[in-house]
């Protein structure tokens, strides 16, 4: 069985990465100083937590499944939202 969260534009990685720090400090998660935004964040949990591009650092493996599920789930509106809004100024 194939993974269907395969990376389909790899150049929106640090975009991405990018939102998903933003929102963490929106909710509240991040602590701490600036680590840049050029860090990897893929492997996070199994490290323990890494520093994001909004200037704190977000523990990823002591965030409980609701809170990392919340993140996910807000990356997902926020790009439902910015493609309707694309989508809607071709029509």
């Amino acid at each position: 069985m194939s993974r269907s969260n395969r990376v389909v534009v790899p150049n929106c990685k640090s975009a991405l990465n990018q939102m998903k720090y933003e929102i963490a400090a929106e909710f509240g998660l991040t602590s701490g100083g600036y680590g840049g935004a050029s860090q990897d964040t893929e492997f996070a949990g199994e490290l323990g937590g890494t520093t994001g591009a909004s200037g704190g650092s977000v523990q990823w493996s002591n965030l409980s499944t609701r809170q990392a599920g919340s993140v996910g789930g807000e990356i997902t509106k926020r790009l439902i939202a910015q493609a309707e809004q694309v989508l809607g100024n071709y029509q």
